[in-house]
């Protein structure tokens, strides 16, 4: 099953979409709009695209776990999500991915102009990584 995972963001939005098998992350892009039903919408093309089953939308928690003004914004867009695409969108906790990101594309030696670039791809790839290993340690998903 294919999956695509979300990182949402007020102007840039990663995508990151499985592989066939479900097990690894492979194509991503990112989306430069800030309205959110031209996001919906370009996700909605990329999930037909790709045959995409599933959405994972990164959700925002605080790191104490209480939950916000981006919290809110990440559960209007999987209610859009829904709407638009006719997919399952799974909300999964996304604390970090963004910091973690960042630190993946420095080791790699990416300077700041391209870390912008390409960091909320990198960070939806985190999504999708942690929620395709949840699915392995529960097929049940």
């Amino acid at each position: 099953m294919r999956i695509l995972a979300i990182d949402y963001g007020d102007a840039h939005t990663g995508i990151a979409v499985s592989d066939p098998t479900g097990f690894l992350a492979g194509f991503t892009t990112v989306i430069d709009a800030y309205r959110p039903d031209i996001v919906a919408e370009r996700i909605a093309l990329l999930a037909r695209e790709h045959g995409a089953e599933r959405l994972v939308l990164g959700h925002p928690i605080n790191m104490d776990g209480t939950r916000g003004p981006r919290s809110e914004k990440a559960q209007a867009m999987r209610q859009l999500l829904e709407e638009t695409t006719g997919l399952p969108v799974v909300l999964w906790d996304e604390r970090r991915t963004t910091i973690d990101a960042h630190q993946i594309l420095f080791n790699s030696g990416k300077n700041a102009k391209k870390r912008k670039k390409v960091v909320d791809a990198v960070a939806a790839s985190l999504i999708l990584e942690g929620y395709l290993t949840y699915l392995k340690n529960h097929p049940e998903g």
